[in-house]
């Protein structure tokens, strides 16, 4: 086990020692991120360039590293764990869905870039996850707005299913998978109906939390 910082180079060069030591890798699943629950007006400057650094920089750098790699693999995958946030953008979370849409962009691109390739890419959006990820104000505003949290056995189930299968895109949990196409489609409805929402979800991003990771 490499326990390391992806961020940092010295992190990245671990995970590839290992690779080496290894033999070669076959898969590779991203799913390394931090987030904060909070008005973007109410985050530092620190707060966003380390979230970004997380979940759209370090994730690209390690892809490009091992990606070699996973090409001299008769058969490999590259899964990048996103997030229904990555389709729906949502109050309180600016910072976060913004890194969440650059990495469903960077699936993607790359997934056209190596089609010619015995490399697939996968991109798999859970829902909200009951983890430490989502701190008590985001559970409670969960529960108020009756919005439903996967337990994380349920998502890496899932999320292994998706592998199995090689699905190239995959959505969990239901209404989510509804509200992702009718973004796409019709955003003026999920903009009304999160209008509707916007009070509450304001109260309580109005906090003061350290930010989470998973």
């Amino acid at each position: 086990m490499v326990q390391c910082d992806l961020r940092q180079r010295e992190g990245r060069d671990a995970v590839e020692a290992a690779v080496r030591q290894f033999g070669g890798v076959n898969c590779l699943v991203n799913a390394a991120g931090v987030n904060q629950f909070a008005l973007l007006e109410r985050q530092d400057d620190e707060a966003i360039a380390d979230l970004v650094s997380m979940n759209v920089t370090a994730t690209l750098q390690l892809t490009r590293r091992l990606l070699p790699w996973l090409r001299r693999a008769p058969n490999a995958l590259l899964v990048n764990v996103g997030s229904t946030f990555g389709s729906i953008g949502y109050p309180g979370f600016a910072a976060y869905c913004a890194s969440k849409f650059a990495l469903r962009g960077f699936s993607e691109a790359l997934r056209r870039e190596l089609a010619d390739s015995h490399v697939k890419v996968l991109y798999v959006a859970p829902r909200a996850t009951r983890t430490s990820m989502n701190g008590a104000h985001v559970v409670a505003m969960n529960d108020e707005l009756n919005v439903a949290m996967d337990p994380p056995r349920e998502v890496a189930a899932q999320i292994a299913r998706a592998i199995s299968r090689e699905s190239e895109e995959l959505y969990l949990g239901w209404p989510e998978k509804l509200f992702v196409k009718l973004n796409g489609l019709w955003p003026r409805i999920v903009d009304q109906a999160l209008r509707r929402q916007l009070p509450t979800i304001q109260r309580f991003a109005r906090h003061d939390l350290p930010r989470e990771s998973t």
